[in-house]
């Protein structure tokens, strides 16, 4: 170590090569003349391509179709104004030291980590911070305490006050005495007229969250789902970051909000305003995910019900996006009443607008009448108890909003990628942690909170600070920036990664201790007689669990390999126990026989020897 490769060389998978085969034949024959790069329009559209022309030894012109459009006039346009291809030498060149920079890292790290702590410890750019987080949130919950609270409340017609937070019941009863031989008057109203925009159309992630929140689905089976619907050319492209469509599909958004309507069986928007979800300035490679004009004469009862519930979502949000803002007044009430201020908070709707396809709140104007001075008679009065509480384990929805910011603020507005992981690879992380037994789903109530198990605790605990920040990947994002600016050759990057790893491999120290964080899980046959560690049965011999110790018990070691004696298990914990062990049948090197003898072991702390020792009584 390190490994780093002199020459980078490429293999297409068994899964592939067929398909490779297609495409290098076509690229290759003699009639073709050029060859377009039509994949997606970004960084890792352009890698798939290129790698793909040089694996096929394909030397014809290149041409780029840059859209991230469907629309057909989009399309059209695309290819009478095709770009030659090195135009995107500096994309290709950014996107290939990405992915040579996160095989570099991954391969030392995890080789790394494993070797010195004998376990298999996955190491990776994106997933060792994700694991990060979860651990953060762990440690957080573990140390909180919570504490009790009481608050005063008094009953009116229609509503309830409620008195600030007291930190005894005593008070807090005292309060409630008070009120009960007093009015309760108000000493200030304050009303606001407030408007939510409506929320933008689905991006990956944000499906992903909202079907683990609403459906209980993982992100994996959300993204299973929707490349299904994809196929089956129901739905747009799923792997998106974009929330927005493009603003030539302003004219078809109309028919695809009324094929969004039909599919819930509601109505339409009362005003549909289509240039809300258009701006192609905010579309990357693809644009939201929407339901396509495929949906009219469909019978979607023939789709699996995660599918048909995924199809229900989305077009949910398609009407939602185009409806008008949610208008309400949000009041705000203070009264005194004993000595003590109550308040009351309540919203009256104005307008349900886009919230009419939720279950929205429900019109309230109760607070409507209240003005200052207003005397009001209490109905009755109460204490109410409770405690302060911890933060929440991550779901599945808050793990792949952390994902989403974390590192975002240190990443330049105009490169490729915004936090952790891209929106097609989140839903694969969060299953790699599990897979790997660094996360467990732990199932309570409505919600699976993803939980980390004891080793994935254990590798945040000896992870360097480097690898287990976001802020990697964000000083990644700025330097791949600056190689598609041509302002930062991909040497310069590389020779910096590979400088990086190279004083990982170097300057790393082991953790002290670390056979406690991960016990080997192998049987114990006693404890060292060097430094009290367990030690354990290997198929060569019984070994100290501690790594800088260097204890052994070889069980083919010379001294009772010549007498013919097998060191067992058992043979082993009398020696650690008791320094000596009686053992039959004791082959004479010297005359051939057989005795019985004590095995004695002494170890002075660098060299451990063996004797015999004789027991005339025995």
């Amino acid at each position: 170590m390190p490994i780093i490769p002199d020459t980078w060389q490429y293999a297409v998978g068994e899964d592939k090569k067929k398909q490779f085969e297609i495409l290098s034949k076509l690229m290759n024959d003699a009639n073709v003349t050029e060859v377009i790069n039509a994949c997606d329009a970004g960084r890792e559209g352009e890698l798939i391509f290129r790698t793909v022309y040089n694996l096929a030894d394909c030397t014809k012109p290149m041409k780029r179709l840059w859209i991230s459009s469907m629309e057909d006039a989009a399309i059209r346009d695309g290819f009478e104004n095709l770009r030659s291809g090195s135009d995107y030498n500096n994309l290709y060149y950014a996107a290939l030291c990405r992915s040579k920079a996160d095989w570099i890292v991954g391969i030392n790290a995890t080789r790394l980590f494993s070797v010195l702590y004998h376990r298999t410890l996955n190491v990776r750019r994106v997933i060792s911070p994700t694991l990060a987080m979860i651990v953060q949130r762990e440690a957080e919950i573990k140390a909180f305490k919570s504490e009790p609270f009481y608050m005063a409340v008094l009953e009116f017609d229609g509503f309830k006050a409620e008195s600030e937070r007291f930190s005894d019941k005593e008070s807090a009863n005292a309060a409630v005495e008070a009120c009960k031989r007093e009015s309760a008057t108000v000493k200030s109203v304050e009303r606001k007229e407030k408007s939510e925009k409506p929320p933008t159309l689905y991006d990956l992630t944000t499906l992903q969250r909202n079907a683990n929140r609403i459906l209980g689905f993982t992100a994996k089976q959300t993204l299973d789902y929707l490349q299904s619907l994809y196929e089956k050319k129901l739905t747009t492209y799923p792997r998106t970051d974009s929330k927005f469509l493009t603003d030539d599909m302003k004219n078809s958004v109309g028919e695809i909000v009324k094929l969004s309507a039909n599919v819930l069986g509601t109505a339409l928007p009362t005003k549909i305003d289509t240039a809300i979800v258009c701006d192609s300035r905010k579309v990357s490679d693809h644009h939201a995910v929407i339901l396509t004009k495929s949906v009219k004469g469909y019978d979607t009862n023939s789709l699996l019900p995660g599918e048909s519930e995924i199809l229900k979502l989305i077009a949910r949000r398609t009407l939602c996006a185009v409806s008008e803002p949610y208008s309400y007044t949000d009041t705000t009430a203070v009264m005194s009443c004993g000595n003590t201020e109550f308040t009351t908070k309540g919203k009256a709707v104005s307008n349900l607008g886009w919230k009419a396809y939720l279950s929205a709140d429900k019109p309230n104007n109760v607070l409507s009448a209240l003005e200052n001075g207003t005397v009001l008679t209490t109905k009755s009065t109460s204490v109410t108890e409770g405690k302060t509480t911890p933060p929440k384990h991550f779901t599945e929805d808050t793990i792949l909003s952390a994902m989403e910011k974390a590192g975002a603020a240190d990443i330049p507005d105009e490169a490729e990628r915004k936090g952790l992981g891209a929106p097609a690879t989140r839903a694969g992380i969060i299953e790699k942690l599990v897979f790997t037994g660094f996360v467990t789903r732990s199932k309570a109530q409505k919600s699976v909170s993803l939980i980390p198990d004891n080793i994935g605790e254990s590798l945040i605990t000896i992870l360097p600070e480097e690898l287990q920040s976001p802020l990697l990947t964000a000083q990644w994002e700025q330097q791949l920036l600056l190689i598609e600016k041509g302002e930062l050759s991909p040497d310069e990057f590389m020779s910096a990664i590979e400088d990086s790893v190279r004083t990982l491999v170097r300057d790393y120290k082991i953790i002290d201790g670390a056979e406690v964080l991960f016990p080997s899980g192998k049987p114990v046959v006693g404890k060292c007689p060097r430094c009290g560690t367990n030690v354990t049965e290997s198929k060569t011999g019984y070994f100290c669990e501690k790594n800088n110790c260097r204890f052994a018990l070889w069980k083919d070691n010379r001294f009772l390999t010549s007498k013919h004696i097998g060191l067992t298990s058992k043979m082993a914990e009398t020696l650690l126990r008791d320094k000596k062990a009686y053992v039959k049948g004791i082959y004479s090197e010297r005359t051939g026989k057989q005795y019985d003898a004590f095995i004695t072991m002494t170890d002075d702390g660098a060299k451990t020897t063996f004797g015999l020792e004789f027991d005339n009584k025995k």
